[in-house]
């Protein structure tokens, strides 16, 4: 589960640095917390599809979400 896991967590890192990039170009700020959360995002990514023999293709993102969310509710 530790590719996965990570995958998950950096999809949905990437997904929080979204609203956060976008306040902070509205604002007129520099996105210093979202560039981090992307680099983070994106690291656990790249992590999980070395770590994983064959990959990950974007019909296994939902599975490996279903995993993950399965094995921390049983």
């Amino acid at each position: 589960m530790g590719p996965d896991l990570f995958l998950v967590v950096g999809v949905i890192l990437a997904a929080l640095a979204l609203p956060a990039l976008l306040s902070a170009y509205s604002e007129g700020r520099a996105p210093r917390g979202a560039a981090l959360l992307i680099v983070a995002a994106g690291g656990c990514i790249v992590y999980a599809v070395m770590a994983t023999p064959t990959g990950y293709t974007l019909q296994d993102v939902p599975h490996a979400f279903a995993r993950v969310f399965g094995k921390f509710l049983n």
